[in-house]
Formats: structure tokens, sequence, C-alpha cells
């Protein structure tokens, strides 16, 4: 089955490159559904974001936050309308030029059997050892990966199974930092794993989204109170946009959301 899937298509029409830092990203009436059913996941999603803001996404499950952010990096293309970054519509540009674009921490990381080294630097191509080390700081990974018997060389077994989750997430961090992309897409990356690590992760976090442009799916609304923008989601509508102070005063669906009249899942 996996032999059978289509390849991705690298580009549509004429290629087109992004020539300059990204400025602008825009959903343009932006409608979704998956090829094996009909029914819209996503719904005229219109959405303008500015370089260097957080957008955070949140919403029940199912609501349409996983399916938004996946078509960002063209793991899907989009049904109607279009996605534009600087202007083009990012169907028009080479897919590996302009996934170097992007960085992702999913929710549940994945390591390959191999050292830790060799896991911050996957993806990038001649990282040198000082890099390996500094985004093992900026990540809250450096003072753990010392304490192990072999340091940085230090096995992590098959999918990274030697590791705790935080552990896992803070290597997953420092291989996001390390490829240092202008787009993070971050899905929750702290909700698998407890609350005093969390802490530590979110400050190798922080780091990940300074200067960066980075969406964020949501499932502990703590993590949300300081985002440019938050989008509630609602069966692929956005149903309220604003900053959490706006969004609170309104005493609409995220209000009930934050004060837990509603469970995030």
């Amino acid at each position: 089955e996996i032999l059978d899937v289509p390849l991705e298509q690298d580009y549509f029409g004429e290629e087109k490159e992004l020539k300059s830092e990204i400025k602008d990203i825009k959903f343009e009436n932006l409608s979704f559904h998956y090829d094996d059913s009909p029914e819209l996941i996503l719904k005229n999603i219109n959405l303008n974001v500015k370089a260097g803001e957080v957008i955070a996404l949140v919403g029940k499950s199912g609501s349409g936050k996983t399916t938004l952010v996946n078509l960002i990096p063209r793991f899907y293309e989009v049904t109607e309308g279009a996605i534009k970054v600087n202007g083009i519509d990012i169907k028009n540009i080479s897919l590996k030029k302009y996934r170097d674009y992007i960085g992702i921490v999913p929710q549940e990381s994945f390591l390959f059997s191999g050292s830790i080294s060799e896991n911050i630097a996957f993806g990038k191509n001649g990282v040198t050892e000082d890099e390996i080390i500094n985004a093992a700081k900026m990540a809250n990974a450096y003072d753990f990966i010392m304490e192990l018997p072999n340091k940085f060389e230090t096995e992590v077994g098959e999918r990274g199974v030697l590791l705790s989750g935080g552990q896992k997430q803070r290597i997953a961090i420092a291989r996001a930092l390390i490829q240092n992309p202008e787009i993070m897409i971050l899905d929750e990356a702290t909700s698998s794993i407890d609350t005093r690590t969390e802490a530590i992760v979110q400050k190798g976090m922080d780091a990940l989204m300074e200067g960066r442009t980075v969406f964020v799916i949501a499932h502990r609304l703590s993590t949300v109170r300081n985002s440019d923008v938050i989008m509630v989601l609602e069966q692929g509508h956005i149903i309220e946009r604003g900053t959490h102070e706006m969004l609170i005063e309104e005493k609409g669906k995220y209000y009930q959301l934050y004060t837990g009249a509603f469970e995030l899942e």
C-alpha cells in the first residue's frame, strides 16, 4: 500500500520562488475535504498572519485544528481557495524549497535509533558540533544530556525508548531549532508530559518561538494566553478570533473553554 501511494507533486503550474524572508501568510477562502469523503473539514477560512506572530488554534477534538496546520506544509492540498506566502500560492512553490522554511514539533516526538547528536542534527546537512550543543542548550536539554553516560553520543533506542517523554520532547525542540525555520508548527508539544516537566520543556518552546511565525495547537489553554491571535475553531469554521483578554471579555466559546465549562481534547 505504501509503495502504491502516489508521489507528492513538487509544484503546480509555473514554479515560483520565495526570494526573500517570509513577510506574511494568508489563508484565502480556504476549504478542505479529504479524498475519501466529500464532507468539508474546513469551511471558508480567511486569515492574515504577519511574520513573527504567534497564532494559537483552540477548539474541541474534530474542530479542524490539526487539518489546518497540516495544509501549511502541504501534507494535503487545499480543496478550494489558497494559502499564500508573500502573495505566492504555496502550490506554485517547489515542495523541497518551501518546506525548508518550516519546522514542526508534533505532539508525539519521533526519535530514530541512533545517538542524541544524530537525532538533533537529523534533516540538516553539515551540522557542526557547536550548533548541536547550542540547540540543546536553547531547548533546555543540555543539562540532562551531560548527565548521561555517553553524553551526546548516548543511544536513544528504537523510537527513543531509552528517554523519558520530556527528554524526547526537548530533543525534538533542539532538532527544530537547528533547522532555524521561519515558520514553526507546534502540535501542543507539552500535552503528553507531567506539569513539572512541562515547565522545563516550555522554556525550550519559548526559545523556539522567538522571532518566528508560529502556529500552535493548544490542548492546555494556559499555553495560549500570550499568543498574538487566538483562533477558536468549531466544525471547520473560525467562530472567534482575538487576544486572550478580548475573548475573555466577550464571554463566548473561548471563555467557556478557558473557565473549564468544556474540556479540550
